[in-house]
């Protein structure tokens, strides 16, 4: 009976532990653009993602990414939801984007947008996507 227990909240422990509580949980919003003068094909997906861009010797940490369809044009809203429990004190943050058609990249962002997810209130991204070629 005591191993029956001991399985059970070892399994339900395990579930929680990938989720973070809604209080733990940090949002960012902003709006991904180009200048050039196009539509986007209907086929067209945008991926935006935060990443800890802390350590020059070592691969960016992914706290949140979404991606998807297109639904309309420029400017493209988006909204990230991670775990604020992951942000560490002194660590530095930003958000990329791209815009890919059939797999191939068309637009990706070219700049560094450098977030501060320590503020209460977070002032919406701006990113602007360039031509890949």
């Amino acid at each position: 009976m005591k191993r029956l227990i001991l399985a059970l909240a070892t399994t339900v422990l395990a579930a929680c532990a990938g989720h973070a509580p809604d209080n733990m949980k940090g949002t960012l919003d902003g709006e991904v653009f180009y200048l050039q003068r196009m539509a986007l094909p209907p086929t067209a997906t945008l991926k935006v993602t935060l990443q800890d861009v802390s350590l020059a010797d070592a691969p960016a940490q992914t706290l949140a990414s979404e991606s998807g369809p297109i639904k309309g044009q420029v400017p493209l809203p988006f909204h990230l939801t991670y775990d604020q429990q992951q942000v560490k004190p002194g660590h530095t943050y930003a958000v990329s984007a791209r815009i890919e058609v059939d797999g191939k990249l068309l637009l990706i962002s070219t700049e560094r947008y450098t977030v501060d997810l320590t503020l209460e209130d977070k002032p919406r991204v701006k990113i602007r996507v360039n031509p890949a070629n």
